[in-house]
């Protein structure tokens, strides 16, 4: 009877990995939809001339206003007491997280535009996969190329980073132009310039734009990898997300007070501007920040990052229809590397974890008196580690 139901124990488990493997999935890609979004809202509120520091300033404070109650409420229990230690980490995560992440990001995008910004950030996956081999963890043998999921995972990841330098580096001849819509054909031939400008960088340093993206992209990436290990010590999602958000909400305000000295400055002067401001503290900052972090904790850092090219293809789509950008061969070519790359990549963790499912089969029959076994516990352990934390050490499984 003990065997019976320890089987049933563990068939049970095993049926709940699918579904939130399923749920993981759909919500990186409602998060890449939700980014997208902020990409082209984020270049009309500059189109618009708002205060770029005032717009990190109000994006931050509308998130910390909505991820602050569910994060006091839903997490008493589980949240563990402050310190000074952890005030240190938050602050340091705020640092790299939000203040340089956002701030590179919000110059990089105004000397450039919304699907150069995006296409660019699909170097975050092997970036974070550097960062963390670099900080120790991420043991070499993580990508397993012995296996063909491991060379599945590297070839698409190669292949996602090889589109994203196809679209940057290579127009081509234009594909597709947009139609201005009827309400702008109505108006008057500078309305039609305008629509046609809105998604360029004209008058814009295009290097020196393209030096704040990488400077962007690093700071995500290390974002990525420092998340995890403070998520091991204080195992409330909303409550880092919440801790790391006030502590950027101080650091822009501090940099804006200094910068931004005149009051008009930081007054809302259209619905436009309220609606960028809104939908960037709304869907970019609270709601993307929570399932973030949500995904991060449960299938790690190279999980999330993996996932940002699929942003690329929704932006070109988006940036074509609202702000006039055009399509070209380059980015045609571009995309379809990026979806083989998904693709690749997304089949290399379905074989990994098909491989994992039969090292539970047999570990299971190990214990319940089955000799023969034909994989070490230690390997075993390995896998369930990768899985978890594909960025982290065994030790951190947990995370």
């Amino acid at each position: 009877m003990a065997d019976t139901a320890g089987s049933g124990s563990w068939a049970r488990r095993m049926c709940v990995v699918p579904a939130e493997r399923t749920q993981l999935h759909l919500a990186m890609l409602a998060l890449q939809f939700g980014y997208a979004g902020f990409h082209v809202v984020s270049r009309a509120a500059l189109n618009m001339g708002i205060s770029k520091l005032v717009f990190l300033v109000y994006r931050n404070i509308i998130a910390l206003l909505l991820l602050a109650p569910f994060a006091f409420f839903l997490e008493k229990k589980e949240r563990p007491g402050m310190n000074f230690s952890f005030l240190v980490q938050f602050f340091l995560l705020a640092l790299i997280g939000i203040t340089a992440n956002q701030g590179f990001y919000l110059l990089g995008l105004d000397n450039t535009s919304p699907t150069f910004a995006s296409a660019i950030q699909n170097s975050v996956p092997a970036l974070t996969f550097l960062m963390a081999v670099a900080l120790r963890q991420a043991p070499s043998h993580i990508l397993r190329l012995n296996r063909k999921d491991g060379i599945a995972k590297s070839l698409g990841t190669l292949s996602c980073v090889i589109g994203a330098s196809v679209i940057t580096l290579y127009k081509g001849p234009t594909i597709f132009s947009p139609s201005p819509p009827p309400v702008v054909l109505q108006t008057s031939p500078a309305a039609v310039d305008l629509f046609h400008s809105l998604g360029d960088a004209s008058g814009k340093n295009w290097t020196l734009g393209c030096v704040y993206l990488i400077g962007h992209c690093l700071s995500w990436s290390g974002w990525l990898v420092l998340q995890a290990p403070v998520l091991k010590k204080y195992p409330a999602r909303l409550s880092v997300t919440s801790c790391t958000c006030f502590f950027g909400v101080l650091q822009f305000l501090a940099i804006a007070l200094v910068v931004e000295r005149e009051s008009q400055a930081w007054l809302i002067h259209s619905g436009g501007e309220l609606l960028s401001v809104f939908y960037a503290g709304f869907v970019a900052s609270g709601i993307a920040f929570a399932v973030q972090i949500w995904c991060i904790d449960r299938g790690g850092p190279v999980f999330v990052a993996v996932y940002q090219p699929v942003q690329t293809l929704v932006v070109a789509i988006m940036a074509s229809i609202a702000l006039g950008e055009e399509f070209y061969l380059g980015g045609i070519i571009g995309a379809v590397l990026i979806i083989v790359g998904l693709y690749l990549v997304l089949w290399g963790k379905k074989e990994e974890r098909k491989f994992a499912s039969q090292v539970a089969v047999i570990t299971s029959s190990a214990e319940h008196g089955n000799n023969n076994r034909t994989i070490t516990s230690h390997q075993a352990h390995h896998i369930k580690s990768s899985l978890v934390q594909p960025l982290l050490p065994p030790s951190n499984e947990n995370v």
